[in-house]
């Protein structure tokens, strides 16, 4: 996708930034100071950042639980991570969640759900409105290998291709969801295959090439800001760790991890930099510091920021009660939507252009 020299390494950048603080984080994980889940990404950061970085200001990711590299590229901060996994009170949860369920809608980043699979029919509605809006932007969501086999993934594709949305899915395909392989999911060779079930596009690539991830996602997106609809890209990758750090995998053949350790994404982007001298051995040493400097940064400022007040535990739990909320008949439980009216004006609410104008409001 004609990737230029400071392209490259801002791709390099955030790659190291990803590894690094995914290894901070199970740093503090084993010390006690993260409690509960942590998962990790590490053999991910060329599809998750690869793909992210193929997009345009307005466009959206609807990430899984191993995505840090593409919340990173879209604006979520180090310090917002590093409160999020010490679940502080001005953490993206205000301290409601010491996990990486984190999102920002600012930038775009819609939260991601834990029923993995269950997120891609929400990514459709996101890229509906868009598609009603008459936007160029388009929605850029991910899911695992184990995901593609629930029923929520099948909806959500086919719904997909029929309204023929500006989506593009991203499948990590790490060989295992949760400790079960890929011979045990499912019975075809490619996953990128079942778009065509759907009368949509798919390809498989090696998700440790950041330049064929590039490639393809960079494709696929410029398809569907053309309004040409969806598309599937499979990325094949390894998940070096285990699904979580309460998993030691070692279901997992050690001839394989060999493998696939020695493809690591991030030394063969170096490689392939400092092989053409594009990067020297003073610029790593810099971006080693630099992403020192901001992991070092990130975990002070958790460390001192204040935990959650008590008292707003219930806070943010319902939505509040205002004009975005509608009734209709007299029995409002029995409303439908075609007959619903605004609360505060009493006018029909079921156009675009009514609903663009009540949530705006909000």
């Amino acid at each position: 996708m004609g990737l230029e020299r400071a392209d490259l390494l801002q791709i390099y950048y955030y790659m190291r930034l990803t590894r690094a603080m995914e290894e901070r984080t199970r740093t503090l994980f084993l010390q006690g100071r993260v409690v509960g889940g942590v998962y990790t990404a590490q053999g991910h950061e060329a599809t998750t950042v690869g793909a992210a970085m193929m997009l345009r200001d307005g466009d959206c990711i609807v990430p899984q639980h191993r995505d840090l590299g593409m919340q990173l590229v879209r604006g979520t901060s180090p310090r917002a991570v590093m409160c999020q996994w010490l679940a502080r009170g001005n953490s993206p949860t205000l301290g409601r969640d010491g996990q990486i369920h984190i999102g920002d809608m600012h930038h775009g980043i819609v939260p991601m759900i834990s029923m993995l699979g269950e997120s891609l029919p929400v990514a459709c509605g996101v890229a509906l409105t868009m598609k009603m809006r008459k936007r160029s932007t388009v929605v850029l969501a991910s899911c695992g290998d184990g995901a593609t086999s629930t029923g929520a993934f099948h909806e959500a594709m086919n719904l997909a291709a029929v309204q023929k949305l500006p989506l593009v899915l991203v499948i990590e395909n790490n060989g295992y969801a949760y400790s079960t392989p890929n011979e045990k999911e499912f019975a075809i060779q490619n996953l990128s295959d079942r778009a065509l079930a759907y009368g949509m596009p798919g390809v498989s690539v090696d998700g440790n090439d950041v330049f064929a991830v590039t490639e393809a996602v960079g494709h696929a997106l410029e398809r569907a800001r053309a309004g040409q609809g969806p598309s599937i890209v499979e990325c094949r990758t390894f998940r070096v760790r285990g699904h979580s750090e309460a998993d030691k995998a070692d279901y997992v053949p050690q001839e394989l991890r060999e493998a696939w350790l020695a493809k690591d994404p991030i030394r063969r982007l170096e490689q392939y930099l400092t092989e053409r001298g594009l990067l020297s051995a003073a610029e790593q040493a810099e971006f080693e510091a630099r992403v020192k400097a901001e992991i070092d940064d990130a975990v002070r400022y958790a460390e001192q920021s204040p935990a959650p007040d008590g008292a707003t535990v219930a806070e943010y739990v319902f939505a509040p009660d205002g004009p975005i909320a509608i009734i209709g008949e007299p029995d409002a439980q029995n409303a439908r939507y075609v007959n619903a009216r605004d609360r505060r004006t009493g006018e029909p609410f079921n156009t675009v252009r009514k609903t663009e104008e009540v949530v705006g409001r909000r």
